[in-house]
């Protein structure tokens, strides 16, 4: 077990010590999210879903940008197609985090691929991903325990929002919105170790404001690409790994 480890760090030695470094890995950023929670349960009942319906968003769906978006599309009595098409682009960077967990979890039984997959978050694949890095491999124990904590956190919060939203009036103007930037920028900080990467960084939220102020296209689509071609670019004039 201790081949492959790096950075001085000794692995947990039992499947329940995994178990409890992911709760405790997630925890932070599970608790970060409530507010986003809340206010994905509450937007659900002030847009007209049921309380049923709301709840099922999180449990079914689960994932809150889209929920957000989706509901967005709701609003405006938006067509079908519209509804697909919103979902996909904003869900279109989990095939990267796929792409990365894919030799990892290629040995494992259907099943466990599966859950890991519906678990799947940005929250998840970054303390997956710093879990590897400490300790040189990958836990399907530590990473579907800390989905699954995420996962039932962020129901209860719907199921809080659901709650209140219809005693609360406006829950949006409250700013719990900032739970949502505040959670990626929690995600993406720790993850800033070479210039490569920091270049990318800048370029996607630059190029992010851009395209927002100038109605360019898809604005997280375009600059989540620009952001990668700036970052790939610069790791090879510079030489740096790619990783």
């Amino acid at each position: 077990m201790g081949q492959g480890i790096n950075r001085g760090y000794l692995p947990p030695e039992s499947t329940a010590e995994y178990q409890k470094q992911a709760i405790i890995d997630i925890l932070p950023l599970s608790l970060a999210v409530i507010p986003w929670g809340i206010l994905c349960g509450s937007l659900a009942i002030e847009f007209g879903l049921t309380a049923i319906e709301s709840q099922l968003m999180s449990l079914l769906v689960f994932a809150g940008a889209v929920q957000l978006a989706s509901l967005g599309v709701i609003a405006i009595s938006g067509l079908v197609p519209s509804l697909f098409s919103t979902t996909f682009i904003i869900s279109s960077r989990h095939l990267l985090y796929s792409a990365v967990f894919r030799e990892d979890v290629r040995r494992l039984p259907t099943v466990w691929r599966m859950m890991i997959a519906f678990f799947l978050t940005d929250e998840m694949f970054a303390v997956v991903m710093a879990f590897k890095a400490r300790y040189g491999f990958f836990s399907e124990h530590y990473a579907l325990v800390a989905g699954f904590t995420f996962y039932v956190i962020w129901n209860i919060a719907t199921f809080v929002g659901i709650y209140i939203g219809g005693s609360i009036p406006n829950l949006q103007s409250y700013g719990f919105e900032f739970a949502i930037a505040a959670t990626f920028i929690a995600i993406v900080i720790p993850q800033v170790k070479s210039v490569s990467v920091l270049v990318s960084v800048i370029t996607a939220v630059i190029t992010s404001v851009l395209f927002t102020l100038f109605e360019v296209g898809e604005p997280l689509m375009g600059a989540s690409l620009i952001g990668m071609l700036a970052g790939y670019t610069t790791s090879k004039l510079l030489g740096e790994p790619i990783v």
